[in-house]
């Protein structure tokens, strides 16, 4: 099969299309043949250095995947050949998803919403489970209550504002002045320009923060929360600010979540949740998806179309 190798770690230029063996599903597993792969900035941040994935023998980027089943091992009583599924499978483990097939566990894949294209669907699984586990699982936003989502306009943010607005919040997004209809239109009741206005002096006593910054932006963000709210941080374990008394600050990284899944299918068929595409490339060009992700510009997500 075709499949995405790291050459070796580095730079985009080290992504390189070879024909590798097609995987075999185990007990407990089915074969994916692969239609669409989104692109995450985990990808790239991995491609550069190895990062804290455990890579097998011949290092497959790619994580989120839609497609069609197959073939099932024995044990499989979830799908059967012909099935259309989506899922980010084995994450933080390699998955392989920059592939024409994929092998992963039956309870990490759902079915594909109907509603949407193997395209759509393939920007979902990370960034929408990200956002789901950061705001229900972990701050459980309840209707009313005050939500701020840095780089909203982003893979994460976007999807993290239409959830956030599903459970009945009140949600705040930054972004430049260019995507603020955007965000409206999403559901963001108030947008600041990060460029001209400092969030920190512009809103007050907020429950939630998810931010996928880090940093400085991390630090400011403790000043806007109430006592006892969340500080959800993506970046990495040590993106968590210092002198957090008082509030819940934690570093949140994604698994897979079967649950969380079918949760967010619901959002997409009752209408609440819409992923957006700003790029399409074919497998074939994932090293120019990294270069575009890696500007950090793309509104929504970059997906590779493989079958």
């Amino acid at each position: 099969m075709r499949a995405i190798v790291v050459n070796e770690w580095g730079g985009p230029e080290n992504l390189v299309e070879r024909e590798i063996d097609r995987p075999e599903p185990g007990l407990g597993e089915v074969l994916v043949r692969v239609h669409a792969a989104g692109v995450n900035p985990v990808d790239w941040k991995t491609r550069a250095s190895g990062g804290l994935i455990a890579w097998g023998e011949v290092p497959v980027v790619g994580w989120d995947v839609s497609g069609t089943v197959e073939a099932v091992a024995p044990g499989v009583t979830a799908f059967r050949p012909g099935d259309e599924v989506y899922g980010m499978p084995l994450f933080p483990r390699q998955a392989g998803g920059y592939a024409e097939y994929v092998v992963a566990p039956a309870r990490q894949l759902a079915a594909k919403p109907a509603s949407l294209s193997h395209v759509e669907a393939a920007a979902l699984p990370l960034a929408a489970l990200t956002a789901w586990q950061a705001l229900v699982d972990t701050a459980d936003v309840r209707p009313g209550e005050r939500v701020l989502v840095h780089a909203a306009a982003g893979g994460v943010g976007h999807l993290a504002v239409q959830i956030a607005k599903a459970r009945g919040a009140y949600v705040i997004g930054t972004a430049s002045a260019g995507k603020h209809e955007l965000l409206r239109s999403l559901g963001a009741d108030e947008v600041i320009d990060y460029r001209s206005e400092d969030f920190a002096e512009k809103v007050a006593d907020v429950d939630v923060v998810l931010d996928s910054l880090g940093g400085e932006t991390a630090e400011r963000s403790l000043k806007v929360l109430r006592p006892g709210g969340h500080l959800i941080t993506l970046p990495g374990p040590d993106s968590v600010p210092a002198g957090a008394d008082g509030v819940h600050a934690v570093w949140l990284l994604v698994e897979p979540d079967l649950a969380g899944l079918r949760e967010i299918t619901s959002l997409v068929d009752r209408g609440l949740l819409r992923p957006l595409v700003d790029t399409v490339l074919p497998l074939s060009e994932a090293a120019r998806a990294h270069e575009l992700g890696e500007q950090g510009r793309t509104t929504g997500k970059i997906v590779l179309t493989v079958a």
